[in-house]
C-alpha cells in the first residue's frame, strides 16, 4: 500500500504501478481500481487538507506531476481529444520494448513507437475552469500546505518529447447543430478592464480571495494572455481539468473540487507551436486564435488530469461540505444556537441600516434564500430584494455592500452607472472564430450575492448594449436564468443569483419584496453616523458565527404539514373576506416564502403556526410602510 508521501507526491507511480501489475496479469480492471484507490484516500477530511490547493498555494511552489486540489467555476467545455492511453517505447540501446501508460499524463517518455500495433487511442473531455467568481477570503487559521519536503520546483526537460493526445479535426457546424451543442469555453473583453468593483475601490480587498502571486515573468506574459475570467480585476489560477470518466455528469458553472495531478511541463508550450506536425493540414479545421485559445502556455494555464472531481453544494469554508446529515453532530449543536446567533446578526444589521429593524429583517430573510426547486418556469425560493431610500452620502451603498462581503462566500459589486450598463459585457457571448465563450459579468457561481448599486445612475442615453444589459438583469432577478448569445441564437442557462438593488426610489428593475428605509437618525447627524458605521471585523469568531448561520439556514429542508397547509389556506380567506383586493395570489406566495425564510433563521425544518402569524405581521408593517411612504410620494411607482 502506497504512503500518503507517495500518493500525493508521486500519484503517477501508483497509477503505473497498478498499470504494470495488470499487464503481468496479477489485476484487472485496474483503471477503476485506480480512480477508487485515491477516493478511499481523500474520504477523510484530514487527507484532502494533506493535499496542496492551487487557490492558496502559488503555482511556483507546487511540484510537477504532485497530486493537488482546485476550487473552481466550470467555465467552459472544450471539443473531446483523443490520447494514447496505452503505448509502446523502445529502449534506443537495447531495442527492448515496453508497454507504457499514457492515461493522466501530456507528454510521453522518448522513443515511442508510433507504428506499434499496441497502441491504444482514448478519449478524454477538457474543461476550462476558473477561481469561483468573487469568492471572498475566509480567515479560518489555517496555513498554506506546500508539499511535504519540497523546496523548489526543477526542470529537466530539455527538449520536446511526443505528445499523447491530439484534438480530432473539427467541421464546420450547421445552424441546427449550434442548437444543441454544449456550450464552449468563454472569454471576456476588454472593457471589463475598465471597471472596477468596490472592492477595488474602497479598499476592502482583505476580504478577497487572496491572490496567488506568480513571478514577475509570469505575470507578464498573463497581461498578454485573456484567462477568461467572468469578473474584472479577478486574479488567481485558470486552469485547463482533463477528465476521463462521467464528465458528461458535470454541467457547465457548477462549482468543483478537483484532485488531480499537476501537469506544468514546458513542452507543451513547444508543443502547442508544433502541432501541424501531428495533424494532415488538409484536414485540420484549427485556427490560429482557437489554438491560442486551447493550449496557453502551461505555466500560466496549468493542466490538471482529474482523478476525483465533486460538485460542491457550496463554497463556505467554515461549513462541512458533506450532506448535514452525515454531520449530525455538527447539524445539532449549530440548530441549538441559531436563534441567538439570529438576534445578534439582527442587531448588527439594524445598526448598518441606520436603525431601521424592519429593513433588517428583510436583508436577513434575503441572505439565506435560494432557489431550492423550479415549477416548470418558476424558480422557487428566489427573494430579490429592493432596499429603496438609500442615502447618497458618505458612499452609503459601498459601505453596506462591504459589510455584507464579509458575510458571504462570493458577492460581486456593480455598480449600475450610465458607463458601466453601456460597455460592460453582462451575458456571455460564443466566440466563433477561437470556438469559445465569451464570459460575461452574470456567469456567476451558484449562491453568489450580486449587489446592483442603482444609486450609481444618472441621467443620460441607455445604448443598446446598455438596454441588453438592463433586460439581462431583469430575466436573471424574474426567472433566474442568463440567456447566452450564440449569435444565431440564444441558450438558456438557469442560475441561482441573490440580488440585492440598492436605490433611491423605487427600482427600475423588478424585484420580489420592495422596502422603503426609514432611518432613525437625524438628517443633522446623518455624515457622523455613517462615518461611524466601520468595517471592522469584529471579533473572528463573531464573523464566523455569523457567516455559519447564512450558510446551514440555506443549506436546510423544510416542509409544511397539512394541518400547517389547511390553517394557511384558511387564513387567505378570511383575508379576503372584507375587502378582496386587500390581498392578492401575488402577496399569497410573498409571505409563504417569508415564512419559509423565517423559520429557516429560527432553525425550523417545517412552517409552525406561530411562523406564520410572524411572518404575516412583518408582512403587514411592509405593506403598512410602502402605502405611507406612496402616499406621501404620489408620483413614485
Amino acid at each position: 500500500m502506497p504512503s500518503t508521501h507517495d500518493w500525493i507526491n508521486e500519484p503517477l507511480g501508483v497509477v503505473e504501478g497498478m498499470f504494470a501489475a495488470s499487464q503481468n496479469g496479477q489485476s484487472s480492471g485496474w483503471e477503476a481500481k485506480a480512480v477508487e484507490f485515491f477516493k478511499e484516500q481523500l474520504k477523510e477530511k484530514e487527507a484532502q487538507t494533506l493535499v496542496p490547493s492551487l487557490n492558496d498555494v502559488p503555482l511556483h511552489y507546487l511540484k510537477p506531476n504532485s497530486l493537488v486540489r482546485f476550487r473552481c467555476l466550470l467555465q467552459d467545455m472544450f471539443d473531446p481529444e483523443f490520447y494514447m492511453g496505452v503505448y509502446e517505447t523502445v529502449d534506443p540501446t537495447t531495442k527492448a520494448k515496453m508497454l507504457r501508460c499514457g492515461k493522466y499524463k501530456d507528454v510521453t517518455e522518448s522513443g515511442v513507437d508510433l507504428n506499434s500495433r499496441s497502441t491504444v487511442t482514448a478519449e478524454r473531455q477538457t474543461f476550462y475552469c476558473v477561481p469561483i467568481p468573487g469568492e471572498n477570503h475566509y480567515p479560518v487559521g489555517l496555513s498554506l500546505i506546500l508539499p511535504h519536503g519540497y523546496a523548489e520546483t526543477t526542470s529537466n526537460q530539455g527538449r520536446v518529447v511526443a505528445s499523447t493526445s491530439y484534438v480530432p479535426s473539427r467541421q464546420k457546424r450547421s445552424y441546427e447543430e449550434d442548437e444543441e451543442m454544449e456550450v464552449q469555453p468563454q472569454k471576456q473583453k476588454e472593457t471589463h478592464a475598465g471597471s472596477q468593483s468596490a472592492a477595488d475601490q474602497y479598499g476592502n480587498g482583505d476580504y478577497k480571495r487572496q491572490e496567488t502571486e506568480a513571478p514577475s515573468g509570469q505575470a507578464a506574459s498573463a497581461s498578454h494572455l485573456d484567462l477568461n475570467f467572468p469578473l474584472p480585476g479577478e486574479k488567481g489560477p485558470s486552469c485547463l481539468v482533463k477528465v476521463y470518466e462521467d464528465w458528461d455528469s458535470f454541467k457547465l458553472n457548477d462549482t468543483l473540487e478537483v484532485y488531480g495531478i499537476l501537469s506544468v511541463s514546458p513542452a507543451l508550450s513547444a508543443l502547442a507551436d508544433e502541432k501541424d506536425a501531428f495533424l494532415d493540414p488538409t484536414e485540420c479545421m484549427e485556427t490560429a486564435e482557437e489554438q491560442r485559445v486551447h493550449s496557453p502556455p502551461a505555466s500560466l494555464v496549468p493542466r490538471l488530469h482529474m482523478l476525483y472531481g465533486k460538485r460542491l453544494a457550496h463554497n463556505n469554508p467554515l461549513l462541512p461540505y458533506a450532506t448535514l446529515e452525515e454531520n449530525g453532530a455538527f447539524l445539532s449543536s449549530t440548530l441549538g444556537e441559531m436563534v441567538a446567533i439570529r438576534a445578534e446578526l439582527l442587531s448588527y444589521f439594524t445598526h448598518v441600516l441606520l436603525g431601521d429593524a424592519l429593513a433588517a429583517e428583510y436583508l436577513l430573510l434575503h441572505l439565506i434564500s435560494t432557489v431550492y426547486t423550479r415549477r416548470d418556469v418558476l424558480p422557487l425560493g428566489k427573494f430579490t430584494l429592493n432596499l429603496s431610500g438609500c442615502p447618497t452620502v458618505s458612499s452609503y451603498t459601498e459601505r453596506l455592500y462591504q459589510i455584507i462581503q464579509q458575510l458571504v462566500p462570493s458577492s460581486y459589486y456593480l455598480g449600475m452607472s450610465l458607463q458601466n450598463m453601456n460597455q460592460m459585457q453582462l451575458v456571455p457571448k460564443k466566440d466563433y472564430g477561437a470556438n469559445r465563450l465569451v464570459s460575461g459579468a452574470l456567469q456567476l457561481a451558484k449562491n453568489t450575492s450580486l449587489f446592483l448599486d442603482e444609486t450609481q445612475l444618472e441621467q443620460g442615453q441607455l445604448d443598446t448594449t446598455g438596454v441588453r444589459n438592463v433586460t439581462a438583469l431583469g430575466n436573471l432577478i424574474s426567472w433566474q436564468k442568463v440567456d447566452y448569445d450564440f449569435n444565431y441564437h440564444q441558450m438558456e442557462f438557469p442560475c441561482n443569483i441573490n440580488v440585492l438593488i440598492a436605490s433611491e426610489g423605487r427600482s427600475l428593475l423588478p424585484s420580489d419584496c420592495h422596502i422603503h428605509l426609514q432611518p432613525q437618525v437625524a438628517p443633522a447627524h446623518m455624515e457622523e453616523y455613517l462615518s461611524s458605521i466601520h468595517i471592522h471585523p469584529q471579533v473572528s469568531s463573531q464573523l464566523n458565527k455569523f457567516r455559519i448561520f447564512l450558510g446551514m439556514a440555506r443549506l436546510l429542508d423544510y416542509s409544511i404539514s397539512e394541518e400547517v397547509t389547511k390553517a394557511v389556506e384558511d387564513d387567505f380567506v378570511d383575508m379576503r373576506k372584507d375587502d378582496p383586493q386587500s390581498i392578492s395570489a401575488d402577496d399569497l406566495h410573498r409571505m409563504l416564502v417569508v415564512s419559509r425564510l423565517l423559520s429557516l433563521s429560527l432553525g425550523q425544518t417545517s412552517l409552525s403556526r406561530d411562523s406564520w402569524l410572524r411572518a404575516k405581521n412583518i408582512e403587514m408593517l411592509r405593506r403598512s410602510r410602502m402605502e405611507q411612504h406612496k402616499s406621501v410620494n404620489g408620483n413614485e411607482p
